[in-house]
């Protein structure tokens, strides 16, 4: 499997839908939006970008089956299978809040081989294959190299709905705030995880994510120089709901803070 030309034609799918997300956010109305849940939305922009990319994902890889978000096709066990959010950020999108991002990846059984992530607004497009380094526009992105809570600018975000373990993420929001650079919330966690491989932040931590959030960022950051774990420290995090990731260097330190409180 030529990885590389799969990803080249990724990118071409994923910036597609980009454009289409972003000519229709001209126009567009809260009229448009549908509630799934409280602060969970979607409208017709997230369901049509999905049928796009579906579209030709199924040109690229015909053997492949769809895990989606919006449920456009579906994953039946098949060896290699799509991740895809059509717009990672809704909420953002919807009230004209940048970021916003096309989220695509590809797995092997449960492995992540291959990642794209566009994001609209700032036309960057993180992108990289098992093997292969991590790039943002044709450049090589690589982690930052700071390796302590006082010199990290830190992610998260914040779950839909009711929130579990809201005494421990006020406890790490409150421990984050004093010793860190500040802690930062964009609202999109496949734009975070790309964020934290180009050395913008030094680390992430999210709880109730699904695979499609979570899936292409994964690798852009492996292939970065970053590592990733559950919130304790194992390698559930692609279907676990949370994910902890980070640089190598500070990894460790900043595992064990979220690992403290959100599991003792």
């Amino acid at each position: 499997m030529d990885l590389e030309k799969i990803c080249r034609l990724v990118i071409d799918i994923a910036k597609n839908a980009g454009a289409f997300i972003a000519g229709e956010r001209t126009n567009f109305d809260l009229k448009f939006v549908e509630i799934k849940g409280k602060a969970n939305f979607v409208s017709y922009v997230d369901k049509k970008a999905e049928e796009i990319i579906v579209e030709g994902l199924r040109r690229v890889l015909p053997e492949a089956g769809f895990i989606t978000e919006e449920g456009t096709a579906f994953d039946s066990g098949e060896k290699y299978r799509w991740v895809i959010d059509p717009l990672d950020g809704t909420t953002n999108f919807i009230h004209g809040a940048p970021p916003y991002a096309v989220s695509i990846g590809l797995i092997e059984h449960d492995e992540v081989i291959l990642g794209v992530v566009y994001e609209i607004s700032k036309d960057e497009c993180f992108y990289a294959w098992k093997g292969s380094k991590a790039m943002l526009n044709g450049r090589e992105i690589r982690v930052s190299e700071a390796s302590m809570t006082q010199e990290a600018l830190i992610v998260t975000g914040f779950p839909y709905g009711e929130i579990k373990n809201s005494d421990a993420f006020i406890e790490t929001i409150k421990y984050l705030m004093v010793n860190s650079h500040g802690i930062r919330r964009l609202g999109s966690a496949a734009t975070d995880l790309s964020y934290v491989a180009a050395g913008r932040f030094e680390a992430f931590w999210e709880t109730g994510l699904s695979p499609w959030d979570v899936a292409a960022g994964i690798i852009i950051l492996q292939r970065a120089g970053g590592r990733i774990s559950d919130f304790r420290g194992g390698n559930n995090f692609l279907f676990g709901g949370e994910i902890v990731a980070s640089n190598n260097n500070y990894f460790k330190e900043f595992q064990s803070i979220i690992e403290k409180n959100y599991c003792q």
